[in-house]
């Protein structure tokens, strides 16, 4: 069932900026470009990948426009859930509820900034697949999607959970908008297919980009496990996949 949502008022969101530009700039040394790329008024999707706990609070520090950044529901616990909620986030229940997809064209329809992480998880990075919720929200808003690649916050074989030491040098660049729409006589399934496609080419190939004009590459997707005795087939074909 879906949960009504409610934002805080806008004076609430005041102190995240400042938090978010300390973030990026105090604790690390964060290189930002490509902010001429956004545009200064309207809706924009900002759609970034994702290899860290810290790609979701670096993009909001380093961009333009203060954001509304779809982050997991289980984030919103303790000190960590009242200060998202306080800033304004917007938590996602991951098993289907549209809430906060339904949210964030609220949002995007008043003009204002979103922030998604469309791989859905930490992993390489490098944008091979991304979720459908980026374009349904580019598509029914109307809004400018702005490509976000993030660097440095997971290097090398660091693992998915590593958090990187104060004053790393960090990379966060904004790419060239682009826009999606729904073609005459396209059906709704095709058009989000092919408009996620559109916006996942867009993401990886800005991802490439920033990783040439950086020096800075991806992490490391870690290597699974040996197993330390022989399996019949039997055994292994029962064996649910570890997600995370």
């Amino acid at each position: 069932m879906a949960t009504e949502t409610k934002l805080p008022a806008a004076w609430t969101r005041l102190w995240s900026r400042p938090v978010g530009w300390i973030l990026d700039h105090v604790l690390y040394r964060t290189e930002v470009s490509g902010k001429s790329n956004v545009p200064a008024a309207g809706p924009v999707v900002f759609a970034a990948n994702h290899i860290s706990f810290l790609d979701g609070p670096v993009m909001f520090g380093a961009a333009p426009r203060p954001m509304h950044i779809l982050v997991k529901k289980e984030m919103f616990t303790g000190f960590l859930g009242k200060v998202l909620t306080g800033s304004g986030q917007i938590p996602v229940d991951r098993t289907g509820d549209r809430t906060a997809l339904h949210l964030g064209k609220q949002l995007l329809d008043d003009g204002r900034c979103v922030g998604i992480l469309p791989e859905g998880t930490r992993g390489s990075g490098a944008a091979e697949s991304i979720s459908n919720g980026v374009a349904w929200l580019a598509i029914n808003s109307g809004a400018t999607v702005i490509p976000v690649a993030i660097l440095g916050t997971r290097q090398g074989d660091e693992h998915r959970d590593h958090i990187p030491k104060l004053r790393r040098k960090l990379h966060v660049s904004f790419g060239e908008p682009i826009t999606v729409k729904r073609r005459k006589g396209e059906p709704g399934r095709v058009s989000m297919d092919r408009a996620a496609a559109e916006i996942r080419e867009a993401l990886a190939g800005h991802v490439q980009d920033a990783i040439r004009a950086t020096g800075q590459g991806l992490p490391a997707e870690p290597v699974p496990a040996t197993p330390t005795r022989q399996h019949r087939p039997s055994e292994v074909a029962g064996t649910p996949a570890d997600h995370h």
